[in-house]
Order: C-alpha cells, then sequence, then structure tokens
C-alpha cells in the first residue's frame, strides 16, 4: 500500500469502527434502560412517579471510568441470569432491583462499595414509591453481595448470589477476560500484593461447600467455576513462585557484584 494513502485509509475505517461501537453500546443501554422500566412498573412504582431519571443515573454510574469489569455488561449478564433462575426467586421483582443496586457504587480501593449501593437503593426505591417490604428486602440482597452466603431457604438471595457468581462458570476464555477485567480495575496494586490478595480470594471461594445454592447453579456452573478458580490459582502460585526464582536470582548477581567490587 502506498504510504501517502495508508493514513486516509485509517482515517476512513476509524470512524466506521467507532460508529459502530457507539451505537452498540447505545442499543444495549437502551435496553437495559426499557428493563428496568419494565422492573420498577411491577415492583409497584406508582404511575405519578418517572423511573427514567434513575434508569439514567444508575446506567451512568455503571459507565463510570474506573470500571473494567463491573460496567454495565456485568449488570446485563446478571440480570440475564436471574432470567435463568426466575422460578426460583420468591420476589423476582426484589431480585432484579437488587441486581441493578448491587455494584451502583463501585470504588476498588474501598470495602464499603456494597454498604453505599444499599443506602443509594434505600434512599431511591423510597423516592420512586416502592412497598416499604420490597424496597428493605432489595437492601438486604443487596448488602448479601458482601460474602455471597445466603442463608439455607433464602431463595431470593440464592438466585441473585448465584447470577452474580456465574460468570466463574465461563468458558476459558470468557474466565481469562474476567479474570483480566479484575486485574485491570485492581491495576494500582503491585503485582506481588495483587497475586497474594487474589489468591486468599481464590482459596476462599474454593474452600466453600458450595459456590451455588440454586439448583439449576450447582448443576451447571459448579463443576466449570471450580475448575476455573483451580486453574487460575494454580497459574497465580506459579507466577509467584517465578517472581521469587527471578528476585533470589538479582539477590544473587547483586551478592556477585559487591564480592567483585570488594
Amino acid at each position: 500500500m502506498d504510504s501517502d494513502t495508508a493514513p486516509d485509509t485509517a482515517a476512513a475505517q476509524g470512524p466506521a469502527r467507532g460508529s459502530a461501537q457507539d451505537s452498540a453500546r447505545d442499543a444495549a443501554a437502551a435496553r437495559l434502560r426499557s428493563r428496568w422500566l419494565a422492573t420498577a412498573a411491577s415492583a409497584g412504582t406508582p404511575a405519578d412517579r418517572d423511573p427514567g431519571p434513575y434508569a439514567d443515573r444508575l446506567l451512568a454510574a455503571w459507565s463510570e471510568p474506573q470500571r473494567r469489569y463491573h460496567t454495565t455488561a456485568h449488570l446485563a449478564d446478571v440480570l440475564a441470569r436471574t432470567d435463568v433462575l426466575a422460578a426460583h426467586a420468591a420476589d423476582r421483582a426484589a431480585v432484579e432491583l437488587a441486581a441493578w443496586f448491587h455494584d451502583a457504587v463501585y470504588r476498588p480501593d474501598r470495602s464499603e462499595n456494597e454498604e453505599r449501593s444499599a443506602a443509594l437503593a434505600e434512599r431511591a426505591l423510597r423516592e420512586l414509591g416502592i412497598p416499604e417490604d420490597r424496597t428493605a428486602e432489595v437492601a438486604r440482597l443487596v448488602r448479601l453481595t458482601t460474602t455471597h452466603d445466603p442463608a439455607p431457604g433464602d431463595a431470593n438471595g440464592e438466585v441473585l448470589c448465584d447470577a452474580d457468581l456465574a460468570v466463574l462458570a465461563g468458558d476459558p476464555d470468557a474466565y481469562a477476560a474476567y479474570a483480566a477485567a479484575v486485574r485491570a480495575e485492581y491495576g494500582f496494586v503491585p503485582d506481588d500484593a495483587f497475586r497474594a490478595g487474589r489468591a486468599a480470594v481464590l482459596r476462599q471461594l474454593l474452600d466453600l461447600p458450595r459456590l451455588f445454592r440454586t439448583p439449576y447453579g450447582a448443576a451447571h456452573w459448579e463443576a466449570p467455576a471450580r475448575r476455573n478458580l483451580a486453574a487460575e490459582l494454580a497459574s497465580l502460585t506459579d507466577q509467584a513462585d517465578q517472581a521469587d526464582q527471578a528476585d533470589q536470582a538479582d539477590q544473587a548477581d547483586q551478592a556477585d557484584q559487591a564480592d567483585q567490587a570488594g
């Protein structure tokens, strides 16, 4: 290709790709917004309240620049999985509302995200006129995602937690993309500290007697999730060993240099 024409070709292709991506993103946001309106109505929003502005604020929150995994794509995935598990829920509308709010406040360097998300749900749903008992249930469910450990018989909690954790059961490529996105969210953490922290989380998950509590989740997601977690843990352990060996080699080189200098 002639170098004089290459920039023009790239410029012509660039906006087209960007436009397609923008259109896809706008379409996805529109689908989510439409779903929010339907959920708010089914949850008991009075006719004189407009849930539209709340959808816009939530979608803006889920699109904040610090997010790499906890994005609108994750929200859409969790909602899709609540559809799969809907028959198990005691209050489907409450579970769906909790899915919308469960990571509405997300800062990777803070530990109070679930509590702040639950408080946001309480304020917003009361403003929307959602019945108080359902509002309280939504807030409870959001707080439950801190541990993902619903009590026996907590059908709503089982659905939300299984839907949130189902990403662990993806195929190897999907799981690798998830793990990379999580690492990107914690880009401010040094590699050794991230490996140690992530490995601790993986061990904690693998030590649970059950990752998934719904019958569907146990049958379809438990085994692949455990394989993915074990594989990531093994990879992190290998990386840590390699880093230790590299550090030891560096220290040996420095000692040799010091001996030679002496």
